[in-house]
């Protein structure tokens, strides 16, 4: 029996697209290497460096799937910083032959933009029925998870832990299984070992070299964190002793 998920399948650049690999964002090595890009049924990081790419590649992936640049629902369309890039005009998109039933496009530098549209509509009830600007940045964003955010839905999510607290980002990944067990599918770039723990998630590497597959053990945020923690003094001397 076929399955609805993946709702997104895959990415990768026409082959009849027309590109200057010397402009971006197509200098960038992941997005020049970009390849067939094949997503987790449930979970797809992506991982890497400030600069890599791993931002530009979910917007243009949010994009072509006709998304606002600002983030929020496709009835939500707020462009106010015309500084996205053309990528989403040359992606190539695989989907499911089922539609998701829900869907948001979260961008942490400009929800404080998508927060205030809605107070001016006065759309609130599926926001828990309160104004964001009226709740921290967390609760603004634990609000997504648990009251925006319908099930049977594809989410994809920019560095959504810089408005949590660590036990925000625990709270954060219950709630993100709760919808994976009802049928989402989550895409998510991220600098947070916490929530790259989620079990069997696929983990994208994004560096100099392009784009590979990394177990969560073997990510930079993992190895460092985890030495950090186990040997903070010792590596606080030597750090602050230049």
């Amino acid at each position: 029996m076929l399955s609805a998920k993946p709702y997104l399948q895959s990415a990768c650049i026409r082959p009849d697209a027309a590109i200057d690999y010397d402009t971006y964002p197509y200098n960038i090595p992941a997005i020049r290497e970009l390849g067939r890009l094949e997503f987790h049924p449930d979970v797809t990081f992506f991982v890497g460096e400030n600069g890599s790419g791993k931002s530009t590649l979910l917007e243009g992936i949010a994009l072509a799937l006709g998304y606002s640049p600002e983030g929020g629902t496709r009835n939500f369309q707020l462009a106010t910083a015309g500084s996205e890039s053309s990528l989403h005009k040359v992606l190539r998109l695989a989907r499911s032959y089922r539609a998701p039933k829900d869907g948001y496009f979260l961008r942490a530098e400009s929800f404080f933009n998508v927060a205030t549209y809605m107070d001016e509509v006065g759309y609130l009830d599926s926001y828990g029925g309160k104004s964001l600007h009226a709740r921290s940045h967390g609760e603004a964003f634990m609000a997504l998870l648990t009251h925006k955010f319908q099930g049977k839905g594809l989410y994809l999510l920019d560095e959504p832990e810089s408005a949590l607290s660590p036990n925000r980002q625990l709270a954060a990944l219950a709630a993100i299984h709760r919808l994976v067990e009802d049928k989402s599918q989550f895409i998510i770039a991220t600098h947070s070992p916490i929530l790259l723990s989620y079990p069997n998630a696929k983990i994208i590497q994004f560096d100099g070299g392009g784009l590979s597959e990394v177990a969560f053990e073997d990510t930079e945020h993992y190895v460092v964190t985890h030495d950090f923690l186990n040997n903070y003094r010792d590596r606080l001397q030597r750090l602050l002793a230049g």
